[in-house]
Protein backbone atom coordinates (compact mmCIF):
# COMPACT_ATOMS: atom_id res chain seq x y z
CA UNK A 1 0.00 0.00 0.00
CA UNK A 2 2.81 2.49 0.72
CA UNK A 3 4.09 1.95 -2.94
CA UNK A 4 0.90 2.03 -4.44
CA UNK A 5 0.34 5.89 -2.45
CA UNK A 6 3.99 7.07 -3.50
CA UNK A 7 3.31 5.94 -7.23
CA UNK A 8 0.11 8.05 -7.20
CA UNK A 9 1.78 10.82 -5.70
CA UNK A 10 4.31 10.90 -9.05
CA UNK A 11 1.23 11.14 -11.17
CA UNK A 12 0.46 14.69 -9.17
CA UNK A 13 -3.32 12.85 -7.58
CA UNK A 14 -4.45 13.15 -4.80
CA UNK A 15 -3.67 10.33 -2.31
CA UNK A 16 -5.20 8.07 0.31
CA UNK A 17 -3.19 5.51 1.52
CA UNK A 18 -3.33 3.51 4.51
CA UNK A 19 -0.80 3.73 6.63
CA UNK A 20 1.34 0.81 7.42
CA UNK A 21 2.40 -1.00 10.80
CA UNK A 22 5.71 -2.03 10.29
CA UNK A 23 8.54 0.31 9.51
CA UNK A 24 8.69 1.61 6.46
CA UNK A 25 11.14 0.78 3.49
CA UNK A 26 13.15 2.77 1.15
CA UNK A 27 11.68 4.77 -1.59
CA UNK A 28 11.52 3.20 -4.79
CA UNK A 29 13.86 4.24 -6.88
CA UNK A 30 13.23 5.62 -10.15
CA UNK A 31 13.30 3.16 -13.26
CA UNK A 32 15.88 4.60 -16.50
CA UNK A 33 15.65 3.26 -19.30
CA UNK A 34 18.66 1.39 -20.90
CA UNK A 35 19.79 4.62 -23.19
CA UNK A 36 19.70 7.15 -21.11
CA UNK A 37 21.57 4.87 -17.92
CA UNK A 38 21.79 7.51 -15.17
CA UNK A 39 22.74 10.47 -17.91
CA UNK A 40 26.09 8.90 -18.44
CA UNK A 41 25.21 5.66 -20.60
CA UNK A 42 24.57 5.29 -24.04
CA UNK A 43 24.04 1.98 -26.14
CA UNK A 44 22.07 3.28 -29.15
CA UNK A 45 24.77 2.06 -31.60
CA UNK A 46 25.53 -1.12 -30.66
CA UNK A 47 28.78 -0.55 -33.49
CA UNK A 48 30.23 1.43 -30.63
CA UNK A 49 32.76 -0.60 -28.39
CA UNK A 50 31.92 0.11 -24.52
CA UNK A 51 33.92 2.37 -23.79
CA UNK A 52 31.82 4.76 -26.05
CA UNK A 53 28.73 4.10 -23.87
CA UNK A 54 29.85 5.67 -20.47
CA UNK A 55 31.62 8.63 -19.65
CA UNK A 56 35.14 8.00 -17.70
CA UNK A 57 34.10 11.41 -16.06
CA UNK A 58 30.49 11.62 -13.96
CA UNK A 59 30.49 14.35 -11.63
CA UNK A 60 28.81 13.95 -8.16
CA UNK A 61 25.53 13.83 -7.70
CA UNK A 62 24.49 15.83 -3.82
CA UNK A 63 21.33 16.40 -3.98
CA UNK A 64 19.78 13.21 -4.26
CA UNK A 65 16.81 11.82 -2.69
CA UNK A 66 17.10 11.30 0.59
CA UNK A 67 17.09 7.77 1.80
CA UNK A 68 13.96 6.38 3.05
CA UNK A 69 10.74 6.69 2.74
CA UNK A 70 8.88 9.79 2.96
CA UNK A 71 7.29 10.09 6.85
CA UNK A 72 3.92 11.44 5.82
CA UNK A 73 2.63 8.01 4.77
CA UNK A 74 3.94 5.97 7.88
CA UNK A 75 3.49 6.74 12.00
CA UNK A 76 7.34 7.80 11.67
CA UNK A 77 7.82 11.25 13.55
CA UNK A 78 9.28 13.50 11.02
CA UNK A 79 12.64 14.68 11.25
CA UNK A 80 13.05 18.17 12.04
CA UNK A 81 13.17 20.40 8.64
CA UNK A 82 15.43 23.48 9.07
CA UNK A 83 13.68 26.33 9.02
CA UNK A 84 13.70 27.78 4.79
CA UNK A 85 14.19 31.84 4.71
CA UNK A 86 13.02 33.82 1.76
CA UNK A 87 11.12 36.80 1.87
CA UNK A 88 10.02 35.40 4.88
CA UNK A 89 10.87 32.53 7.11
CA UNK A 90 8.78 29.18 7.49
CA UNK A 91 6.18 28.90 10.45
CA UNK A 92 4.81 31.80 9.61
CA UNK A 93 1.03 32.96 10.64
CA UNK A 94 -1.73 32.40 7.65
CA UNK A 95 -3.65 35.13 9.25
CA UNK A 96 -0.47 37.69 8.16
CA UNK A 97 -1.41 36.72 4.42
CA UNK A 98 -2.58 39.53 2.45
CA UNK A 99 -4.55 36.92 -0.05
CA UNK A 100 -5.32 33.48 0.31
CA UNK A 101 -5.92 31.38 -2.60
CA UNK A 102 -7.64 27.61 -2.11
CA UNK A 103 -5.56 25.61 -4.39
CA UNK A 104 -7.40 22.59 -3.69
CA UNK A 105 -9.59 19.99 -1.29
CA UNK A 106 -10.39 16.54 -0.47
CA UNK A 107 -12.40 14.40 2.16
CA UNK A 108 -11.09 11.97 4.41
CA UNK A 109 -13.73 10.14 6.99
CA UNK A 110 -15.95 13.13 7.09
CA UNK A 111 -13.17 15.97 6.83
CA UNK A 112 -11.89 18.24 4.23
CA UNK A 113 -8.10 18.53 3.78
CA UNK A 114 -7.48 22.06 1.87
CA UNK A 115 -4.19 23.38 1.02
CA UNK A 116 -4.03 27.09 0.46
CA UNK A 117 -1.11 29.67 -1.01
CA UNK A 118 -0.24 33.34 -0.35
CA UNK A 119 1.15 34.24 -3.98
CA UNK A 120 1.81 37.74 -2.45
CA UNK A 121 4.74 35.87 -0.32
CA UNK A 122 5.45 32.63 -1.91
CA UNK A 123 4.12 30.75 0.66
CA UNK A 124 1.40 27.78 1.64
CA UNK A 125 -0.47 26.22 4.48
CA UNK A 126 -3.00 23.34 4.99
CA UNK A 127 -6.29 23.41 6.86
CA UNK A 128 -8.98 21.34 8.21
CA UNK A 129 -12.41 21.48 8.23
CA UNK A 130 -15.05 19.48 9.79
CA UNK A 131 -12.75 18.47 12.08
CA UNK A 132 -13.11 16.86 15.29
CA UNK A 133 -10.15 16.61 18.23
CA UNK A 134 -7.21 14.99 17.75
CA UNK A 135 -7.18 14.88 14.13
CA UNK A 136 -3.93 15.79 12.61
CA UNK A 137 -3.09 18.39 9.48
CA UNK A 138 0.28 18.59 7.67
CA UNK A 139 2.28 19.85 4.57
CA UNK A 140 4.68 17.87 2.29
CA UNK A 141 7.33 19.73 0.24
CA UNK A 142 9.42 18.28 -2.25
CA UNK A 143 12.35 19.77 -4.50
CA UNK A 144 12.00 16.82 -7.08
CA UNK A 145 9.28 17.28 -9.03
CA UNK A 146 7.29 15.52 -6.08
CA UNK A 147 9.53 12.42 -6.55
CA UNK A 148 10.60 12.57 -2.33
CA UNK A 149 9.52 14.46 0.08
CA UNK A 150 11.47 12.77 3.00
CA UNK A 151 13.58 14.51 5.47
CA UNK A 152 11.80 17.41 7.28
CA UNK A 153 8.53 16.17 5.78
CA UNK A 154 4.90 16.82 7.75
CA UNK A 155 5.72 20.47 7.77
CA UNK A 156 3.66 21.87 10.59
CA UNK A 157 2.30 19.09 11.89
CA UNK A 158 -0.51 19.91 14.08
CA UNK A 159 -3.68 17.94 15.65
CA UNK A 160 -6.68 19.94 16.47
CA UNK A 161 -7.46 20.53 19.92
CA UNK A 162 -10.90 20.43 21.78
CA UNK A 163 -14.01 22.38 20.51
CA UNK A 164 -12.36 23.65 16.88
CA UNK A 165 -13.94 22.64 13.78
CA UNK A 166 -11.23 24.03 11.74
CA UNK A 167 -7.76 23.91 12.30
CA UNK A 168 -4.28 25.11 10.08
CA UNK A 169 -0.93 24.64 10.06
CA UNK A 170 1.64 27.71 9.70
CA UNK A 171 3.09 29.13 6.57
CA UNK A 172 5.72 27.62 4.53
CA UNK A 173 7.81 28.25 1.48
CA UNK A 174 7.41 26.84 -1.63
CA UNK A 175 10.67 27.28 -2.46
CA UNK A 176 14.47 27.71 -1.24
CA UNK A 177 15.57 30.50 -2.89
CA UNK A 178 19.57 30.49 -1.42
CA UNK A 179 19.94 26.88 -2.19
CA UNK A 180 18.45 27.14 -5.43
CA UNK A 181 15.42 24.40 -4.18
CA UNK A 182 12.51 24.27 -6.85
CA UNK A 183 9.44 23.04 -4.67
CA UNK A 184 5.97 21.77 -5.08
CA UNK A 185 3.73 21.79 -1.69
CA UNK A 186 0.79 19.42 -0.95
CA UNK A 187 -1.96 19.25 2.21
CA UNK A 188 -2.36 16.12 4.16
CA UNK A 189 -4.26 14.74 6.78
CA UNK A 190 -5.47 11.83 8.89
CA UNK A 191 -8.77 11.60 11.26
CA UNK A 192 -8.03 10.72 14.70
CA UNK A 193 -7.47 7.38 15.39
CA UNK A 194 -7.56 6.12 11.72
CA UNK A 195 -5.12 4.67 9.23
CA UNK A 196 -6.18 6.35 6.70
CA UNK A 197 -4.09 9.52 5.23
CA UNK A 198 -5.65 11.87 2.33
CA UNK A 199 -3.35 14.78 0.48
CA UNK A 200 -3.92 17.12 -2.23
CA UNK A 201 -2.07 16.89 -5.71
CA UNK A 202 1.21 19.12 -5.53
CA UNK A 203 0.66 22.74 -6.21
CA UNK A 204 2.94 25.39 -6.17
CA UNK A 205 2.53 29.37 -5.89
CA UNK A 206 2.27 31.43 -9.12
CA UNK A 207 6.00 32.82 -8.07
CA UNK A 208 7.64 32.04 -10.99
CA UNK A 209 4.92 30.36 -12.56
CA UNK A 210 2.50 33.56 -13.13
CA UNK A 211 1.94 32.42 -16.83
CA UNK A 212 1.92 29.05 -18.76
CA UNK A 213 5.49 29.59 -20.02
CA UNK A 214 7.59 30.54 -16.96
CA UNK A 215 4.97 27.95 -15.10
CA UNK A 216 6.41 25.62 -17.19
CA UNK A 217 9.80 26.18 -16.90
CA UNK A 218 9.35 26.17 -13.54
CA UNK A 219 8.33 22.64 -13.88
CA UNK A 220 11.21 21.83 -15.91
CA UNK A 221 13.57 22.95 -12.91
CA UNK A 222 12.25 21.06 -10.73
CA UNK A 223 13.85 18.15 -12.62
CA UNK A 224 17.20 19.67 -12.58
CA UNK A 225 19.94 18.41 -10.59
CA UNK A 226 22.15 20.56 -8.64
CA UNK A 227 24.57 18.19 -8.41
CA UNK A 228 25.66 17.06 -11.81
CA UNK A 229 24.38 19.60 -13.48
CA UNK A 230 21.56 17.86 -16.24
CA UNK A 231 17.96 17.28 -16.02
CA UNK A 232 17.26 13.74 -13.59
CA UNK A 233 14.50 11.31 -15.45
CA UNK A 234 16.34 11.93 -18.84
CA UNK A 235 19.36 11.18 -21.00
CA UNK A 236 22.24 13.35 -22.18
CA UNK A 237 21.33 15.08 -25.04
CA UNK A 238 17.54 15.61 -24.32
CA UNK A 239 19.60 17.55 -21.14
CA UNK A 240 20.92 20.04 -23.89
CA UNK A 241 17.07 20.12 -24.97
CA UNK A 242 15.90 21.17 -21.67
CA UNK A 243 18.67 23.14 -21.25
CA UNK A 244 17.52 25.31 -24.71
CA UNK A 245 14.33 25.37 -23.47
CA UNK A 246 15.02 27.18 -20.49
CA UNK A 247 17.37 29.52 -22.26
CA UNK A 248 14.74 30.24 -24.53
CA UNK A 249 11.96 30.86 -21.93
CA UNK A 250 14.61 33.55 -20.38
CA UNK A 251 14.82 34.93 -23.84
CA UNK A 252 10.81 35.14 -24.65
CA UNK A 253 9.28 36.04 -20.92
CA UNK A 254 12.48 37.75 -19.31
CA UNK A 255 12.24 35.75 -16.17
CA UNK A 256 15.99 35.89 -15.42
CA UNK A 257 15.65 33.25 -12.03
CA UNK A 258 17.43 29.69 -13.94
CA UNK A 259 20.27 31.77 -15.68
CA UNK A 260 22.48 29.78 -12.99
CA UNK A 261 21.48 26.46 -14.36
CA UNK A 262 23.51 27.97 -17.69
CA UNK A 263 27.36 27.91 -16.09
CA UNK A 264 26.39 25.40 -13.85
CA UNK A 265 25.46 22.74 -16.34
CA UNK A 266 28.53 23.60 -18.48
CA UNK A 267 30.80 23.66 -15.14
CA UNK A 268 30.11 20.43 -14.01
CA UNK A 269 29.87 18.84 -17.48
CA UNK A 270 32.67 20.05 -19.69
CA UNK A 271 35.20 17.32 -19.16
CA UNK A 272 32.38 14.74 -19.66
CA UNK A 273 33.17 11.98 -22.51
CA UNK A 274 35.44 13.32 -24.63
CA UNK A 275 35.54 16.54 -22.83
CA UNK A 276 34.53 20.08 -24.91
CA UNK A 277 30.40 18.32 -24.45
CA UNK A 278 32.28 15.80 -27.34
CA UNK A 279 31.14 11.88 -27.49
CA UNK A 280 30.38 9.43 -30.13
CA UNK A 281 27.27 10.88 -31.08
CA UNK A 282 27.23 13.49 -33.45
CA UNK A 283 24.09 14.24 -32.85
CA UNK A 284 24.77 14.59 -29.43
CA UNK A 285 27.77 17.30 -30.15
CA UNK A 286 25.58 19.24 -32.38
CA UNK A 287 22.74 19.83 -29.66
CA UNK A 288 24.99 20.89 -26.99
CA UNK A 289 26.74 22.99 -29.44
CA UNK A 290 23.65 24.60 -30.65
CA UNK A 291 22.52 24.78 -26.89
CA UNK A 292 26.24 26.76 -25.94
CA UNK A 293 24.86 29.06 -28.60
CA UNK A 294 21.75 29.71 -27.33
CA UNK A 295 23.42 30.33 -24.02
CA UNK A 296 25.82 32.49 -26.05
CA UNK A 297 23.18 34.40 -27.22
CA UNK A 298 21.37 35.46 -23.97
CA UNK A 299 24.85 35.90 -21.87
CA UNK A 300 27.79 37.19 -24.22
CA UNK A 301 30.32 34.43 -23.01
CA UNK A 302 32.91 33.88 -25.02
CA UNK A 303 33.62 30.28 -23.82
CA UNK A 304 30.18 29.20 -24.90
CA UNK A 305 30.90 30.42 -28.51
CA UNK A 306 34.22 28.20 -28.16
CA UNK A 307 32.39 25.06 -27.26
CA UNK A 308 30.01 25.07 -30.13
CA UNK A 309 33.01 25.80 -32.56
CA UNK A 310 35.07 22.78 -30.96
CA UNK A 311 31.63 21.02 -31.39
CA UNK A 312 31.40 21.68 -35.21
CA UNK A 313 34.67 21.32 -35.90
CA UNK A 314 34.41 17.61 -34.54
CA UNK A 315 31.31 16.76 -36.50
CA UNK A 316 33.04 18.20 -39.27
CA UNK A 317 35.40 15.15 -39.20
CA UNK A 318 32.50 12.59 -40.02
CA UNK A 319 31.81 14.08 -43.57
CA UNK A 320 32.87 11.93 -46.40
CA UNK A 321 31.99 11.20 -49.73
CA UNK A 322 29.83 8.22 -49.20
CA UNK A 323 25.94 8.72 -50.44
CA UNK A 324 27.66 11.32 -52.33
CA UNK A 325 28.16 13.27 -49.10
CA UNK A 326 27.20 14.31 -45.63
CA UNK A 327 27.92 13.08 -41.74
CA UNK A 328 27.67 9.85 -40.22
CA UNK A 329 25.62 9.84 -37.11
CA UNK A 330 28.27 8.08 -35.33
CA UNK A 331 31.88 7.52 -34.95
CA UNK A 332 31.39 4.05 -36.21
CA UNK A 333 30.61 5.44 -39.48
CA UNK A 334 27.42 2.59 -39.94
CA UNK A 335 24.49 5.27 -40.57
CA UNK A 336 23.80 8.63 -42.52
CA UNK A 337 20.71 9.85 -41.31
CA UNK A 338 18.23 13.23 -41.49
CA UNK A 339 18.29 14.51 -37.64
CA UNK A 340 22.44 14.46 -37.63
CA UNK A 341 22.89 16.26 -41.23
CA UNK A 342 20.60 18.46 -40.79
CA UNK A 343 21.59 19.67 -37.22
CA UNK A 344 24.80 19.97 -39.27
CA UNK A 345 23.41 22.64 -41.62
CA UNK A 346 22.30 24.41 -38.64
CA UNK A 347 25.18 24.57 -36.91
CA UNK A 348 27.56 25.02 -39.07
CA UNK A 349 25.20 27.86 -40.34
CA UNK A 350 24.64 29.39 -36.77
CA UNK A 351 28.05 29.92 -35.96
CA UNK A 352 28.81 31.45 -39.33
CA UNK A 353 25.90 34.49 -37.98
CA UNK A 354 27.97 34.79 -34.79
CA UNK A 355 31.46 34.98 -36.43
CA UNK A 356 32.10 37.97 -38.03
CA UNK A 357 34.27 37.32 -41.37
CA UNK A 358 33.42 33.84 -41.35
CA UNK A 359 33.97 31.73 -44.09
CA UNK A 360 34.51 28.32 -43.86
CA UNK A 361 31.05 27.72 -41.43
CA UNK A 362 28.84 29.29 -44.20
CA UNK A 363 30.54 26.53 -47.09
CA UNK A 364 30.24 23.45 -44.60
CA UNK A 365 26.37 24.96 -44.33
CA UNK A 366 25.57 25.38 -47.70
CA UNK A 367 27.02 22.04 -48.86
CA UNK A 368 25.61 20.45 -46.02
CA UNK A 369 22.15 21.84 -47.15
CA UNK A 370 22.61 21.18 -50.85
CA UNK A 371 23.70 17.21 -50.37
CA UNK A 372 20.53 16.95 -48.07
CA UNK A 373 17.94 18.08 -50.38
CA UNK A 374 19.59 15.51 -52.45
CA UNK A 375 20.07 12.93 -50.15
CA UNK A 376 16.38 11.46 -51.13
CA UNK A 377 15.73 11.28 -47.45
CA UNK A 378 12.86 13.93 -48.48
CA UNK A 379 10.01 12.01 -49.71
CA UNK A 380 7.10 12.60 -51.94
CA UNK A 381 4.86 14.06 -49.21
CA UNK A 382 7.62 16.19 -48.25
CA UNK A 383 8.10 14.70 -45.08
CA UNK A 384 11.57 13.42 -44.03
CA UNK A 385 12.30 10.40 -43.24
CA UNK A 386 15.13 8.83 -41.03
CA UNK A 387 18.19 8.33 -42.74
CA UNK A 388 19.31 5.80 -45.29
CA UNK A 389 20.15 3.04 -45.78
CA UNK A 390 24.22 2.54 -46.16
CA UNK A 391 24.67 -0.29 -48.70
CA UNK A 392 22.31 1.35 -51.64
CA UNK A 393 22.13 5.30 -50.28
CA UNK A 394 18.05 4.98 -50.65
CA UNK A 395 15.85 6.57 -47.98
CA UNK A 396 15.23 3.63 -45.57
CA UNK A 397 11.41 4.62 -45.38
CA UNK A 398 11.78 4.75 -41.60
CA UNK A 399 9.73 6.79 -39.45
CA UNK A 400 8.97 10.49 -40.11
CA UNK A 401 9.68 11.59 -37.02
CA UNK A 402 8.50 15.08 -35.68
CA UNK A 403 11.92 16.73 -34.35
CA UNK A 404 13.02 15.29 -38.20
CA UNK A 405 10.81 17.65 -39.87
CA UNK A 406 11.73 20.50 -37.31
CA UNK A 407 15.58 20.71 -37.64
CA UNK A 408 15.45 21.34 -41.13
CA UNK A 409 13.06 24.05 -40.96
CA UNK A 410 15.33 25.91 -38.24
CA UNK A 411 18.79 25.11 -40.62
CA UNK A 412 16.92 26.59 -43.55
CA UNK A 413 15.90 29.63 -41.08
CA UNK A 414 19.93 30.26 -39.82
CA UNK A 415 21.22 29.64 -43.52
CA UNK A 416 18.51 32.47 -44.99
CA UNK A 417 19.63 34.91 -41.97
CA UNK A 418 23.33 33.91 -43.30
CA UNK A 419 22.99 34.44 -47.10
CA UNK A 420 19.95 36.25 -47.39
CA UNK A 421 18.55 33.96 -49.92
CA UNK A 422 14.89 33.81 -49.85
CA UNK A 423 14.54 30.66 -51.83
CA UNK A 424 16.03 28.68 -48.30
CA UNK A 425 12.28 30.18 -47.26
CA UNK A 426 10.55 28.89 -50.24
CA UNK A 427 11.88 25.57 -49.30
CA UNK A 428 11.63 25.48 -45.31
CA UNK A 429 7.69 26.57 -46.17
CA UNK A 430 7.48 23.93 -48.44
CA UNK A 431 8.50 21.40 -45.65
CA UNK A 432 6.99 23.02 -42.71
CA UNK A 433 3.24 23.42 -44.98
CA UNK A 434 3.43 19.85 -45.33
CA UNK A 435 4.69 18.67 -41.75
CA UNK A 436 1.62 20.66 -40.45
CA UNK A 437 -0.59 19.20 -42.45
CA UNK A 438 0.56 15.26 -42.47
CA UNK A 439 -2.77 13.22 -40.54
CA UNK A 440 -0.06 11.24 -39.33
CA UNK A 441 1.83 13.57 -37.48
CA UNK A 442 -0.98 15.41 -35.80
CA UNK A 443 -3.95 12.87 -35.73
CA UNK A 444 -6.76 15.25 -34.90
CA UNK A 445 -5.05 18.32 -35.72
CA UNK A 446 -2.46 17.60 -32.63
CA UNK A 447 1.03 16.65 -33.30
CA UNK A 448 1.97 13.27 -31.68
CA UNK A 449 5.28 11.03 -31.91
CA UNK A 450 3.79 7.25 -31.21
CA UNK A 451 7.02 5.97 -29.23
CA UNK A 452 8.36 6.41 -25.99
CA UNK A 453 11.98 5.16 -24.28
CA UNK A 454 14.17 7.69 -23.74
CA UNK A 455 14.86 9.76 -26.81
CA UNK A 456 10.81 9.91 -28.61
CA UNK A 457 9.41 12.60 -25.89
CA UNK A 458 11.95 14.88 -27.01
CA UNK A 459 11.18 14.86 -30.48
CA UNK A 460 7.77 17.30 -30.50
CA UNK A 461 9.68 20.21 -28.43
CA UNK A 462 12.26 20.51 -31.07
CA UNK A 463 9.85 20.44 -33.88
CA UNK A 464 7.72 23.34 -32.53
CA UNK A 465 11.29 25.39 -31.77
CA UNK A 466 12.24 24.74 -35.38
CA UNK A 467 8.78 25.45 -36.62
CA UNK A 468 8.20 28.70 -34.57
CA UNK A 469 11.97 29.80 -36.07
CA UNK A 470 10.89 29.92 -39.74
CA UNK A 471 7.25 31.22 -38.29
CA UNK A 472 9.09 34.27 -37.04
CA UNK A 473 10.94 34.68 -40.00
CA UNK A 474 8.09 35.03 -42.79
CA UNK A 475 6.58 38.39 -42.64
CA UNK A 476 3.12 36.37 -42.75
CA UNK A 477 3.57 34.26 -39.38
CA UNK A 478 1.39 31.60 -41.18
CA UNK A 479 2.20 29.22 -38.49
CA UNK A 480 0.78 30.90 -35.27
CA UNK A 481 -2.35 29.42 -35.45
CA UNK A 482 -1.02 26.09 -35.73
CA UNK A 483 0.93 26.53 -32.90
CA UNK A 484 -1.26 28.22 -30.69
CA UNK A 485 -4.09 25.31 -31.33
CA UNK A 486 -0.97 22.80 -30.17
CA UNK A 487 -0.08 24.75 -26.67
CA UNK A 488 -3.70 25.43 -26.00
CA UNK A 489 -5.02 21.79 -25.97
CA UNK A 490 -1.56 20.63 -24.20
CA UNK A 491 -2.58 23.23 -21.27
CA UNK A 492 -6.06 22.22 -21.52
CA UNK A 493 -5.95 18.41 -21.79
CA UNK A 494 -1.99 17.19 -20.46
CA UNK A 495 -1.07 19.27 -17.50
CA UNK A 496 -1.19 17.92 -14.09
CA UNK A 497 -1.91 20.50 -11.09
CA UNK A 498 1.99 21.61 -10.96
CA UNK A 499 1.60 22.68 -14.51
CA UNK A 500 4.37 19.45 -15.40
CA UNK A 501 3.08 17.38 -19.11
CA UNK A 502 2.84 14.40 -20.40
CA UNK A 503 3.78 12.90 -23.64
CA UNK A 504 0.50 13.43 -25.75
CA UNK A 505 -0.66 16.80 -26.07
CA UNK A 506 -4.18 15.47 -26.79
CA UNK A 507 -3.98 13.81 -22.83
CA UNK A 508 -4.80 12.64 -20.72
CA UNK A 509 -1.99 13.24 -18.36
CA UNK A 510 -0.48 9.97 -16.96
CA UNK A 511 3.14 11.17 -15.49
CA UNK A 512 5.60 13.66 -16.77
CA UNK A 513 9.75 13.73 -17.02
CA UNK A 514 11.90 16.16 -17.93
CA UNK A 515 12.42 15.62 -21.80
CA UNK A 516 7.87 15.38 -21.70
CA UNK A 517 8.49 18.77 -19.85
CA UNK A 518 11.38 20.00 -22.27
CA UNK A 519 9.13 19.75 -25.47
CA UNK A 520 5.92 21.40 -23.40
CA UNK A 521 8.20 24.02 -22.40
CA UNK A 522 9.32 24.75 -26.29
CA UNK A 523 5.70 24.43 -27.13
CA UNK A 524 5.17 27.11 -24.64
CA UNK A 525 7.68 29.43 -25.84
CA UNK A 526 6.76 28.88 -29.07
CA UNK A 527 3.61 29.71 -29.04
CA UNK A 528 3.54 32.98 -26.55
Amino acid sequence: MLRAALLASLMMSAVIAAVPSAPMAAAPKINQSAVDCDNYCDNRDSALPPSAQRSTYRPGTSTSPPAGGPPSTGNAAPNAAAAICNKYCDIRDPALAPADRLAQTVPVGGRRISLHFDDTDAMGWAAISAAGQGDEVWLDRSFDAGVSWGSGSRLGSTSVPAGFGDWRTMMFNVDDWADLGVGLLRACGRPAGSPTIACTSWYRTTWNAGERRTAAATALMERYNLGNGLFDTTGWWNSANALTAIIDNIRVTGMNSYRHAIARTYDLNLQAWQGNFINDYNDDVAWWGLAWLAAYDLTGDSRSLNTARTGADHVFRYWDSVCGGGVWWSSSRNYKNAITNSLYVQLNAALHNRIPGDTAYLQRARTGWTWFLTSKMINSANLVNDGLTTATCANNNLTPWSYNQGVPLAALTELYRATGDTSLLAQARILADASTSSTFLNPGGILFDDGGGGDVPSFKGIYVRGLSALNRALADHPYTTYLRRQADTAHARDRSSADSYDQPWAGPFQRSDAARQHSALDLMNAAG
